[in-house]
């Protein structure tokens, strides 16, 4: 039988490569394909894994008449047309716990960077400017903080939000319970509530049709 061929159009790490191989799989790997050339040998693959940087668009999918899986090393899928793949048959996988403390890590220190002033600071000092008073900024310390999408990141962020700084924690989320939200320690409330009573907002939510403009 002629093994599976997969092909991995992004950068990912050599040992899910070498996973692959030692499952039987044929790898190629071009971390460098474009669209236009994607199209052209996408029909040689039983399956492609992406990051970000690929778009796995309707004319590719439909271009690949051998394709049973799309695998998105990563969370988001809206780099790939979902409902073409799903009319298709093509399963479609993610990783969505893979990346979920790293990116609430940096969703945290964006806050502190934001609220103590610390790119501002930061400018300044190298220009030999000490501006003491006029960076001050305040602290997160029994802050409010809104999150919109409290899903894996979303939920991390508020643990680390309320238990490391004690912030009041609000969560907007249609596909959620309260329950959920009251487990660690916040309140589920409409999105009105959150912009009217949150010091600090945060969203982890894909880009979609529904989602595009929900603020501003």
């Amino acid at each position: 039988m002629e093994p599976k061929k997969v092909l991995i159009c992004d950068s990912i790490d050599s040992e899910g490569i070498d996973q692959l191989k030692q499952a039987g799989i044929k790898v190629d790997v071009n971390a460098t394909i474009s669209q236009a050339q994607l199209e052209k040998v996408v029909s040689n693959y039983d399956a492609l894994i992406v990051r970000s940087r690929t778009k796995v668009t309707k004319e590719i999918i439909e271009a690949g008449t051998r394709l049973k899986a799309i695998g998105r090393a990563g969370v988001g899928l809206d780099n790939i047309d979902v409902n073409t793949a799903k009319k298709r048959g093509i399963t479609i996988l993610n990783t969505p716990k893979a990346s979920a403390y790293a990116v609430a890590e940096l969703t945290i220190g964006l806050m502190l960077s934001l609220t103590r002033n610390i790119p501002l600071a930061d400018k300044t000092m190298k220009e030999g400017k000490w501006i003491k008073k006029g960076w001050k900024g305040w602290q997160l310390r029994d802050k409010t903080l809104g999150i919109i999408g409290f899903g894996g990141i979303g939920r991390i962020v508020g643990k680390i939000g309320h238990l490391a700084f004690n912030m009041n924690l609000l969560a907007y989320d249609p596909f959620i319970t309260a329950e959920t939200v009251e487990n660690l320690g916040g309140r589920l409330v409409s999105l009105e509530t959150i912009l009217k009573e949150s010091d600090v907002v945060t969203m982890h939510i894909p880009l979609l049709a529904a989602t595009r403009h929900m603020i501003g």
